[in-house]
């Protein structure tokens, strides 16, 4: 079955302990709704640095990362009704779908 690439952009980080638990748990909740579909839940990631032909930045690129995931779809459509239901999109982040090629 194919594999799916969820790369995370945005979304706020939470301002107090609760607010991080509520989060933890619609996250939670939403990866166990998937269940067998999550090839790795993944996990967020930290600034980025972009490498190119003309050095090193340290700007996390045009739109940073902020997490990432891998999902078994049966087609990409599939996946990106998946990512409709991810918690970011309640904090004004969004969900890049893309699919792993296999070489």
């Amino acid at each position: 079955m194919p594999k799916f690439l969820f790369v995370y952009h945005g979304g706020k980080h939470p301002e107090t302990p609760e607010e991080g638990e509520k989060v933890m748990a619609q996250w939670g909740a939403w990866i166990g709704g998937v269940g067998d579909g999550f090839a790795d839940p993944g996990a967020p990631v930290g600034m980025s640095k972009t490498v190119s032909s003309g050095g090193v930045a340290d700007n996390g690129g045009a739109n940073p990362a902020s997490g990432y995931g891998i999902v078994t779809a049966d087609t990409i459509d599939a996946a990106v009704k998946i990512a409709k239901g991810c918690p970011i999109h309640e904090s004004g982040g969004n969900v890049e779908v893309a699919e792993i090629i296999e070489m």
